[in-house]
């Protein structure tokens, strides 16, 4: 790779124009992130590129575009078969002609896409590592003209990367194999080392490096020391009640017994392992995809092949091995732009499991690489110094990746989005004082000589002991029971003092000296502390436990006047619509898109086109069904909507509204209406008016708002009708998620919605009586 990286490219003002127009028209909006530009110019401009951008950051798009503004045809390298399926099925709801080729799929329906893909039919075509590299896949498409590779996941082709795949290595061949491709390769982390390593391996000719923003300022980081991992887990979870949560152990154990014990304490989750058999993954990843299941408890091989965006939380249990591992699992959340929270719970004892993890031989019994196993303790140490940090948890993530940290405001360094920053941190008292008793303690265990006549030097775990007066067998073999800073800080807590002795490290008064075991030195810093030259600060949590967090702390938090009942009933019918088109909820709409809605409630076609991150092909889809349910929801609950895009989108004045007369109502509808009045049921009247059962049942629920029937026994039975009721009043809910979660999914949110909302207009029924 040249030494100097080139100039970062540009789109001329055609192009510029051009794009704007395929990115409103296709995705609904009318501007692109930073860096995305840059990395669309590349493709267009047909240079190589290394693109680096964190998870949520919009990396997708860079190669989805540009294939609409010359009808161009690219390929995607994606080694998960989920991702490829969840990007498709979200293209091709956009009217974006996108296939996929895995082993999914039968031969014939694989020669079928072979064949558009050679004819020009298709715009990008995804493919796995394997099956792009296997005997004759080139020459399948040789008569498609390929003019551009993208890679995902390209962190996996450098040995220096977090996730190193051998298989990966093979994409070198790329070169020789489509010479007149440029080749783009896309991460969401890499440090610098890793994309010189990313470009050298793939062969690339003068590739502009482009590299984004480490920072999420939507992500709110708390580390906490590991008290009681359920309960902590299940206080964070819920924060964020009816929202999506991932929990990681770092044992596969782990993930079985924490799932089980936060289901004791009333939270739904499910375990996910490398261990269950293939069915079983399969089905909890389907259930979390589709939101039928809300929080599971996983090791790290959960979450690359989902694409779920409106993650609220994500909770480590343990530490990760490294900082980009921490980086990409943190991630998953909020990965809609919305605030989420990233939990962090440590202990000392993590980094000795990962070690031991670490130093395992192979199945052939090969113990790992010296070099290879170095690297590995340097970065889990750099991890474990990120959880003592007392410092702003966004600078130092920023600061790993090589970028300089800007903070919101320039008359503050504080985020306002971490625990550091939102005052959870509090000062030690007579913190330079501790800090002294540590470091003579270190002092003094250094002077000890072997047995060889050299120096000894010793590790963060006996100079813990000495303080702690512990009289361990290698503090009594050494006669450190005898020093006189044996025991200086007996009773305090061990976890607090651990704590410090990694505070003293992240500020430099310690430093790790080099061998083959962890041991501690002193610097100029610390000898300038110990004469009294310079004070210390060392910090501990204000709430350990992690109990009495506000929700969220964010700098992105959009603020929008949202009905929390309208956005509810938004998610029931996207999940509805989702079902029948057998995709996950969020490839039909995001959250952010549905709080848009639910804040600016557009109850017509033009309005509804308004609103960002639709596209006019998902308009001309969907608007009908979202808008018949706002304005639904807006009658009933006298609010204003939206009906030209030219009134404002945050009137909340209420006024009330009068249930429109039959002859307002459309064709189908009204339909639909004559025969609910002959009781016939949903799936029936779906056929008859041809419309969605999704559709139906939106009907449905507008027929009881205006007929107000006195039972509903036609399309629910009243053995469901009471068992739903009882349950909405035990529970003092009139929503629809508090019931289909105490439930567990035996009742659908149609069926309970029904009920609130026929309970609701007809109080003087018997049954709601009895």
């Amino acid at each position: 790779m040249p030494g100097n990286d080139p100039p970062i490219p540009t789109l001329s003002t055609k192009e510029q124009a051009r794009v704007v127009e395929v990115l409103l028209e296709t995705w609904g909006f009318d501007h692109l992130r930073p860096m995305q530009e840059a990395a669309i110019a590349a493709v267009l401009r047909g240079q190589d590129s290394v693109l680096v951008l964190p998870t949520g950051g919009g990396k997708s798009l860079t190669y989805q575009l540009p294939p609409l503004v010359h009808d161009w045809t690219g390929l995607v390298i994606s080694p998960l078969i989920a991702l490829m399926k969840d990007q498709v099925d979200g293209l091709i709801l956009r009217g974006y002609p996108a296939a996929a080729l895995n082993s999914s799929i039968t031969t014939g329906e694989s020669q079928q896409i072979l064949d558009d893909f050679s004819q020009g039919h298709l715009r990008l075509l995804f493919v796995s590592p394997e099956r792009l590299l296997s005997s004759g896949f080139l020459s399948k498409i040789s008569s498609a003209r390929v003019r551009f590779v993208a890679i995902d996941e390209a962190h996996c082709i450098s040995q220096w990367g977090h996730d190193f795949r051998p298989e990966y290595r093979r994409l070198s061949e790329l070169r020789r194999r489509i010479p007149n491709a440029s080749i783009h390769a896309i991460t969401a982390t890499a440090t610098p080392s890793v994309r010189d390593d990313i470009a050298d391996q793939l062969g690339m000719r003068n590739p502009a490096v482009l590299v984004g923003n480490f920072d999420r300022p939507n992500l709110t980081y708390r580390v906490l020391p590991r008290r009681n991992a359920a309960q902590q887990a299940a206080e964070a979870i819920h924060r964020h009640k009816g929202d999506a949560a991932i929990v990681y152990c770092i044992s596969r154990r782990e993930t079985e017994s924490l799932a089980d014990e936060l289901r004791c304490r009333g939270i739904n989750a499910k375990p996910y392992h490398a261990g269950m058999n293939p069915d079983q993954r399969r089905r909890v990843q389907e259930a979390f995809a589709t939101e039928r299941v809300d929080v599971v408890v996983a090791t790290v091989a959960f979450g690359m092949g989902i694409d779920r965006s409106n993650v609220r939380c994500v909770i480590h249990t343990g530490i990760p091995k490294t900082i980009e591992h921490y980086q990409q699992e943190t991630g998953r959340a909020g990965r809609d732009g919305l605030p989420a929270e990233c939990v962090l719970l440590y202990s000392a004892a993590d980094t000795l499991k990962w070690l031991k993890i670490m130093e395992k031989p192979d199945p052939e019994g090969n113990f790992p690489d010296p070099e290879w196993l170095n690297r590995q303790r340097e970065q889990l140490d750099r991890m474990r110094l990120y959880c003592a940090a007392a410092s702003c948890r966004h600078k130092l993530l920023t600061e790993h990746f090589g970028q300089i940290y800007n903070p919101p405001s320039p008359n503050s360094p504080a985020c306002g989005a971490c625990d550091a920053c939102l005052g959870e941190l509090i000062d030690v008292p007579d913190s330079t004082v501790v800090a002294q008793k540590i470091l003579s303690a270190v002092a003094r265990a250094s002077l000890t000589v072997g047995y060889d006549g050299r120096p000894r030097t010793f590790g963060p775990g006996h100079i813990l002991a000495i303080l702690l007066g512990e009289p361990t067998k290698a503090v009594k073999d050494w006669a450190h029971d005898q020093l006189p800073t044996f025991g200086i800080l007996r009773g305090s807590e061990k976890s607090d003092i651990a704590s410090f002795i990694d505070q003293l490290i992240a500020e430099g008064l310690l430093s790790k000296l080099p061998g083959p075991f962890p041991a501690l030195g002193l610097t100029q810093a610390a000898r300038d502390a110990l004469k009294g030259l310079r004070p210390v600060r060392l910090v501990r949590h204000a709430d350990p436990d992690g109990t009495q967090h506000a929700q969220t702390a964010s700098r992105t938090d959009p603020g929008l006047p949202v009905d929390e009942g309208l956005f509810e009933a938004l998610r029931v019918l996207r999940r509805s619509i989702a079902d029948e088109r057998g995709v996950p909820p969020f490839i039909i709409f995001t959250d952010a898109v549905l709080r848009h809605l639910a804040a600016s409630r557009p109850v017509s076609a033009p309005a509804f086109r308004t609103i960002k991150g639709i596209g006019a092909h998902k308009a001309r889809e969907f608007s009908g069904l979202f808008t018949a349910e706002i304005d639904r929801y807006c009658r009933h609950h006298g609010l204003t909507s939206t009906s030209d895009p030219e009134e404002p989108k945050d009137r909340t004045t209420s006024r009330s509204r009068a249930p429109r007369a039959r002859d307002e109502l459309t064709h189908r509808m009204q339909n639909a209406f004559a025969l609910f009045d002959e009781g016939a049921g949903v799936e029936h009247v779906a056929r008859a008016v041809g419309v969605a059962a999704s559709t139906t049942w939106s009907y449905l629920i507008e027929y009881v708002q205006q007929q107000r029937p006195a039972a509903v026994a036609h399309w629910l039975s009243d053995d469901d009708y009471s068992e739903i009721l009882a349950a909405s009043r035990k529970l003092g809910a009139d929503r629809l998620k508090p019931v289909y979660d105490f439930f567990a999914g035996q009742h659908s949110y149609e069926h309970i919605k029904l009920v609130l909302t026929h309970a609701s207009i007809r109080p003087d029924s018997p049954r709601h009586l009895s």
